[in-house]
């Protein structure tokens, strides 16, 4: 299952640069969870040649990501958006049990707002 996700994730950032049969079989067998029997048939083609195709993109797409490190980056950044949210509730349950500044309220939730706002684009 990790494998499918990482597989989507990362066609989600370099399928473009496939060719659009690449593209397509990839997205047949991750995200409409085709076999491979099922997209050689409605493709017309055989099954070897359809797992040929989808091997060869997969390779391409871990080389690429070897190379650039964007998925893993953006991974990294959403956990770090993650953690800020979590510390501005911590800020704000703190701020309400000792003390009750606006102003550290009002920071809090500016750093949460835009945080999410980030980790949703």
């Amino acid at each position: 299952m990790a494998k499918d996700y990482d597989m989507a994730a990362l066609i989600d950032f370099y399928g473009d640069m496939l060719t659009e049969k690449q593209r397509s079989f990839l997205e047949y067998y991750y995200y409409d969870d085709l076999s491979l029997s099922e997209i050689a048939e409605n493709e017309g083609i055989t099954r070897q040649g359809v797992r040929d195709a989808i091997k060869r993109a997969e390779s391409q797409m871990l080389d690429m990501e070897e190379r650039l490190g964007l998925a893993k980056r953006f991974a990294e950044l959403s956990e770090g958006l993650k953690d800020i949210i979590d510390y501005s509730d911590k800020i704000t349950e703190y701020n309400l049990r000792h003390g009750l500044s606006k102003e550290i309220n009002d920071f809090s939730l500016n750093i949460k707002t835009k945080a999410m706002t980030l980790l949703e684009t």
